[in-house]
């Protein structure tokens, strides 16, 4: 997550958003609100800010969504930066937990991930987050998306992990919305970095001019 103070472009903020891979969407949605309503009441001369979310990470949790999530609820955020989000929340639980993923996590309660490759201790899923994904609509909440947000969805063609039409539903419903698909990059955007920066710094750099310009014209 990135915070930008506006109109400077020399205040920028960051947060840690390993809070952020823990817990249902509530609780995450919560936690973001938090940190952001104590950036806003800090002692600066002006506490409006721009908020960019860059959430994007390889470990295939909620980043991408939790930020659209946010937008829907909270209305004081005028840009959102999606990478890779997922579309369908029911899609793809089951290559990660494996099967009779419900069964199992109501009969324990929790269902612990591994590492792949070192098959080590990963992170919990419980039954409380697991059933607040499932019944969690991304194309409701993104219906209310404020129109004045203006959101960048960017995707890679080759993603094997969330399929690139994920990204064309988003393009769809949300309002406000900038589609850019990396040809030949994958959910991690692996060989495509240098393009992935150039995309999400110039989304930034146009955000903070048009801001900077509403304030001074």
């Amino acid at each position: 997550m990135v915070l930008i103070r506006r109109p400077s472009t020399s205040n920028i903020f960051s947060c840690d958003l390993k809070i952020f891979l823990r817990g249902s969407e509530k609780i995450r949605c919560s936690l973001l609100q938090n940190i952001i309503n104590s950036i806003h009441h800090a002692p600066l001369e002006d506490h409006k800010f721009l908020l960019c979310h860059i959430d994007h990470n390889k470990s295939k949790r909620r980043g991408g969504d939790i930020v659209l999530l946010y937008a829907s609820k909270y209305h004081d955020v005028n840009a959102v930066i999606n990478l890779s989000g997922r579309y369908d929340l029911k899609a793809g639980i089951e290559e990660r937990l494996g099967k009779d993923y419900l069964e199992r996590i109501r009969n324990v309660g929790f269902i612990d991930v591994k590492k792949k490759r070192s098959g080590s201790f990963d992170f919990r899923v419980t039954e409380e987050s697991l059933m607040d994904r499932l019944g969690t609509n991304m194309h409701e909440a993104c219906l209310h998306i404020d129109k004045e947000c203006r959101v960048l969805t960017t995707h890679g063609s080759s993603d094997k992990i969330i399929p690139v039409q994920d990204a064309h539903e988003f393009a769809k419903i949300i309002p406000n919305h900038r589609l850019h698909i990396i040809e030949g990059a994958d959910h991690a955007f692996s060989n495509h970095q240098d393009e992935l920066s150039s995309v999400v710094v110039s989304f930034i750099e146009e955000i903070m001019h048009q801001n900077t310009n509403r304030v001074f014209n």
